[in-house]
């Protein structure tokens, strides 16, 4: 997963300055981000707290974590079924 260059508080003061009424176009600018990635990071993160970003980015790095290991399960399995089908 690729590592942002800003952190979940510093994501959050962006927000917290587009609520307080500040122009997006100013914050993107100050800030060097795109208008994309605000808005982006509106709909993902928008009505969180940082402790909510963090424990939110903790479990998808779990479940990508929990996905890998099942699929090598799953080509172990395959594997294994493929050898107990030849017959020695």
């Amino acid at each position: 997963m690729k590592k942002s260059r800003y952190s979940d508080s510093e994501i959050m003061n962006f927000l917290k300055e587009a609520e307080k009424g500040i122009p997006v176009a100013q914050i993107c600018r100050t800030h060097g981000i795109s208008n994309a990635t605000f808005y982006s990071w509106r709909s993902k993160y928008g009505g969180m707290d940082v402790a909510m970003i963090s424990e939110l980015k903790a479990l998808q790095e779990e479940n990508r974590r929990l996905k890998k290991m099942y699929a090598e399960v799953q080509l172990q399995k395959e594997i294994l079924q493929e050898a107990m089908r030849k017959k020695w």
